[in-house]
């Protein structure tokens, strides 16, 4: 299995430094949408979808401006999946898994660009992401219109076996498993990919920051504003955090987890892979 690092959908919101950790306050910092695209001999598999053609086309259909406002988005067609799935001389029908980490705007907006893809998620999010009547902020985070044409949902039950001391774990395919870490969303997991003799595990929005599992953990306030204001279960979503930091500690020699949104991890990974 061959992993690719991919960039799709770069944020620019005010605050740099209170983002970042450094620099100054008053220049836009970066966030990224790290997604994986995975060769298999069985086609091609996408680890989240960043943002689709659509959003980035008519924003307004799915992104609220509130969330614009806020995150600054640059929605450039060619960061979409789709557009860098063609770059490296496929199709969107090679595609064949989409195996999502939550349905947040920002991770399932890509969904319409492999309409023929399975998609992967925990049972649990997409009773939350498709229940009627959303308000709040899961209005804003699970747009109904990038699912408007029916993916082909395959929900995974929580349960299954124990990987590097995380219960409940699921295997989608081979050597793809859900790893459940609630507490972001109510359904929020990781991705665990073994490629090569490693594993890597896309922590989805378990963290925003690359120091959070440090042994000295640290995140800038801005991050940590976010993280608290979208939390819907603060007790999981902590102790995963203290499980991941546990996981980096104890198992870095087999196990490289990073999360979705943080530009120097992408940057490190993709020098990896290059």
């Amino acid at each position: 299995m061959k992993a690719h690092h991919l960039n799709c959908g770069t944020m620019r919101p005010f605050g740099g430094k209170l983002v970042t950790g450094e620099g100054s306050y008053f220049r836009a910092a970066e966030l990224v949408c790290h997604v994986l695209l995975l060769e298999t001999d069985d086609g091609l598999v996408l680890v989240d979808s960043g943002l689709g053609l659509d959003d980035v086309r008519r924003p307004g259909e799915t992104l609220t401006r509130g969330w614009r406002l806020m995150s600054r988005p640059v929605l450039d067609e060619a960061e979409t999946a789709l557009r860098q799935v063609e770059a490296l001389g496929f199709a969107a029908s090679d595609v064949r898994d989409v195996v999502l980490t939550h349905l947040d705007l920002d991770h399932g907006g890509g969904l319409r660009d492999f309409p023929r893809a399975r998609v992967h998620v925990s049972a649990e999010e997409l009773a939350a992401a498709t229940r009627p009547g959303k308000t709040g902020n899961d209005k804003v985070r699970y747009p109904d219109g990038q699912w408007s044409h029916g993916p082909r949902w395959v929900p995974h039950a929580t349960t299954g076996e124990a990987w590097f001391g995380f219960d409940g774990v699921r295997e989608v395919r081979p050597d793809v498993l859900l790893v459940p870490l609630f507490g972001h969303t109510h359904g929020h997991t990781g991705v665990a990919v073994r490629v090569g003799d490693r594993w890597l595990l896309h922590a989805g929005d378990s963290y925003f920051f690359h120091r959070e599992v440090e042994a000295e953990r640290h995140c800038p306030p801005g991050l940590a504003y976010v993280q608290e204001r979208m939390q819907v279960l603060p007790g999981p979503r902590v102790a995963n955090q203290e499980r991941l930091r546990e996981l980096v500690r104890d198992h870095h020699d087999e196990v490289d987890v990073f999360s979705a949104h943080d530009a120097t991890e992408l940057r490190r990974h993709q020098n990896v892979h290059a």
